[in-house]
């Protein structure tokens, strides 16, 4: 008998992959057995992962699927808002599920690459932006050493 939580965690697995694939048919793709698959690999992972690693996965699956085509699958989610991508030091470019309830931004500790999340957004101030600027959409990302990270050395 499953407790709670793993229902709780199942739950909100499965509406984020249906958001995923629901703003993938908003966007005019089909949804086909591979997306859901690649949408199903971020809800199942709180973390980040690598283009590398959603390869891995995928073609654990699909065989004959190019790594070009994850890639590619990546880049064109992330530019959706689907998935959310972050660029570490050490570990190049990483893709995580985006949170897509509420607008919110991220500590992440280049160390451990732990995120956090945080409800502040600075855009909230009045920008000099320079010119006529319209902004459709912004991220905004403090890099740093966590606590923990902190007080291992």
């Amino acid at each position: 008998m499953a407790d709670n939580h793993d229902h709780a965690h199942s739950h909100r697995h499965n509406h984020l992959v249906e958001d995923m694939l629901a703003t993938m048919s908003r966007n005019g793709w089909r949804i086909t057995e591979q997306r859901k698959t690649l949408a199903k690999i971020f809800a199942e992972q709180d973390g980040y992962l690598s283009p590398k690693d959603v390869y891995d996965q995928m073609s654990a699956e699909y065989p004959s699927v190019s790594f070009d085509t994850v890639y590619r699958n990546l880049r064109m989610l992330s530019e959706m808002g689907v998935l959310e991508q972050f660029y570490f030091m050490e570990g190049g470019l990483k893709f995580k599920g985006s949170c897509l309830s509420h607008h919110h931004h991220h500590l992440i500790c280049v160390n451990c690459e732990k995120t956090m999340t945080f409800d502040y957004c600075p855009m909230e101030q009045s920008l000099e932006l320079p010119g006529n600027y319209k902004i459709l959409n912004h991220r905004f990302e403090i890099y740093g050493v966590c606590d923990q990270c902190q007080n291992q050395s």
